[in-house]
């Protein structure tokens, strides 16, 4: 055989070897090397990279207020309840406007059993003392006018004397009216737009001493859900902000009672991937170690990848459907470990 054909036949060796070594380290359909939790042997599986996750996601907790922190009640790693104060902001302020709203409200509402009750049960009893008195000397007042007017058309007394004793009367009489008057009122009803009044003043302080609460809450970074503190990301003493263009959490908490897993599949495999399908993930800190789930949910529009695998050969301008998996309940595993996951599809 001559130099020439030996060179074209190795070269032919070469490109045949080539072809072999790409396929076989393709990651996105490879055969099960062997069978395990049921798997058959000739199982197809499809590949990706993935992230763990806690069941509720990484819930990040900030603060809707801007302050400083005065205390920070939990570490990293600690067991968390819905409704836990984590942490507390500096909020005498906040705390001495409730406690202003709330005197604000007792002061309305003596207000208002004043304008219902009337007066008091002593104040009925002088302006009705007052009433007698003032038709004891209206009585008396009158009677001597009567007496004098008598005299004075005997010829007795001068026409200057009935005067002044009608006169007397007459102021008498007027301030006898000016007590019933003032009786009647005392012991008479409240009347409605004075109730109304009094009440509706009442309900705006009541509303005011709701937004007072509400502030100061704010001041209480809770835990929203059942879970475990994944990170602190503030101490004591360090200032907080509330902004929406830059984030600034104070802690990420999540439940990891049950773990996730989002794999990113290749847009040229997302046919073959269903809802409910077994898989398992590897992951390079457990060697060859799997953990088993299935399939609970397959995104619904393709995206960017989320998870980098830093291999040389890898292709970054693929698109890739997230597809989330749910490890089977008692798995442990760091919250953020890149894994590999393999999806059991139909077999051929």
């Amino acid at each position: 055989m001559s130099k020439k054909s030996l060179l074209i036949a190795a070269i032919a060796g070469l490109a045949i070897l080539s072809v072999t070594l790409i396929f076989a380290r393709s990651p996105k359909s490879v055969s099960a090397s062997q069978p395990t939790s049921g798997a058959t042997s000739d199982a197809l599986l499809v590949s990706g990279p993935g992230r763990v996750e806690p069941c509720t996601e990484d819930v990040k907790l900030g603060s809707e207020l801007s302050g400083k922190l005065r205390e920070v009640k939990v570490e990293e790693g600690a067991r968390v309840h819905k409704g836990q104060v984590l942490a507390v902001l500096e909020n005498d302020d906040y705390l001495a406007q409730v406690r202003s709203a709330e005197a604000e409200v007792l002061a309305k509402q003596a207000t208002l059993r004043k304008v219902v009750n009337g007066a008091r049960h002593q104040e009925r009893q002088e302006a009705l003392s007052t009433v007698r008195a003032q038709q004891a000397v209206m009585d008396n007042a009158r009677a001597q006018a009567d007496r004098y007017q008598e005299l004075f058309e005997a010829g007795v007394v001068s026409k200057e004397e009935t005067e002044r004793y009608s006169r007397e009367y007459a102021v008498a009489k007027a301030n006898y009216q000016e007590a019933t008057e003032h009786h009647s009122l005392v012991d008479d009803k409240a009347r409605e737009e004075d109730q109304a009044l009094a009440d509706a003043n009442l309900q705006l302080s009541r509303a005011q001493l709701a937004e007072a609460r509400a502030r100061y809450e704010k001041t209480l970074i809770k835990s929203p859900i059942d879970g475990i503190v994944l990170r602190k990301h503030h101490r004591n003493g360090e200032s907080v902000s509330n902004s929406s263009t830059v984030p600034d959490p104070i802690f990420t908490v999540g439940d990891k009672t049950v773990l996730r897993v989002r794999i990113d599949v290749d847009e040229t495999e997302v046919s073959r991937v269903r809802v409910g399908q077994k898989t398992y993930v590897i992951a390079d800190a457990y060697g060859q170690q799997k953990f088993w789930g299935q399939v609970i949910r397959v995104g619904e529009q393709l995206g960017r990848k989320n998870v980098r695998t830093d291999e040389p050969t890898e292709r970054v301008d693929t698109k890739i459907l997230e597809t989330l998996v749910e490890l089977q309940p008692g798995t442990q595993l760091p919250v953020g470990l890149r894994v590999d996951g393999f999806i059991e599809t139909a077999a051929h």
